[in-house]
């Protein structure tokens, strides 16, 4: 499996071999950065804001998941099970699907635009055991650097990659990656241009934060 990042929440899985493509939370170029563009087997929106809902950027007519539920398309197995986007249950931003990605045996996991204090004992048996975790660290709108470290130990992942936290040219007011970092005892960060993993590379891998090239 191949990992890329597009900035802010948006990323594209290809599994072993490139016969399928999936691309999560598109944003618009509205929010200060370049669009995602390209062909995807399946597309999913954690929710309808315009900086993870740019489904049209993306080409091939994929399969749209937008919603919570059960999936299975193309050897990939996805559940989306419904959280929120702020800590009063909704009341102020609405709803967030968090998705459980499973593809090359790998299981990903996709907070979107996590609001909650903490994951709920419902949501963290739906996502069960997590290899690769994507969670929004930069605040304002989401789960802040603190509540971001503790949540990551929640799920222990053997991989965490952080997202939607400022970055150049980004209009959205977010605070920077440098909080999260300290607040999970890191000092110097590893830089990828992408992740490429296998599921015999993660056996008995202890937990590791992984920062992509901006």
């Amino acid at each position: 499996m191949t990992i890329n990042w597009y900035g802010h929440s948006c990323f594209k899985i290809t599994n072993q071999g490139g016969h399928l493509t999936i691309i999560i939370d598109p944003f618009d170029k509205g929010i200060g950065l370049t669009p995602p563009r390209g062909a995807a087997d399946i597309v999913i929106v954690s929710h309808d804001h315009n900086d993870h809902n740019n489904i049209k950027a993306i080409s091939n007519k994929p399969f749209i998941i937008n919603n919570p539920g059960e999936y299975d398309i193309k050897g990939a197995r996805i559940i989306g099970c419904t959280g929120f986007h702020d800590k009063k249950k909704g009341e102020e931003r609405g709803l967030n699907t968090i998705y459980l990605i499973k593809v090359d045996k790998i299981r990903l996991c996709h907070l979107g635009d996590f609001g909650q204090e903490k994951l709920t004992d419902k949501q963290l048996e739906a996502i069960g055991h997590v290899d690769v975790l994507m969670i929004p660290v930069g605040g304002t709108y989401t789960i802040d650097a603190r509540e971001a470290a503790k949540i990551a130990k929640q799920i222990e992942p053997h991989l965490i990659v952080p997202m939607h936290y400022k970055m150049p040219g980004l209009k959205i007011n977010l605070a920077g990656l440098d909080e999260f970092l300290k607040e999970m005892g890191i000092d110097k960060k590893l830089l990828v241009e992408k992740i490429t993993i296998k599921k015999k590379d993660l056996i008995g891998k202890e937990m590791e934060v992984v920062v992509f090239k901006i």
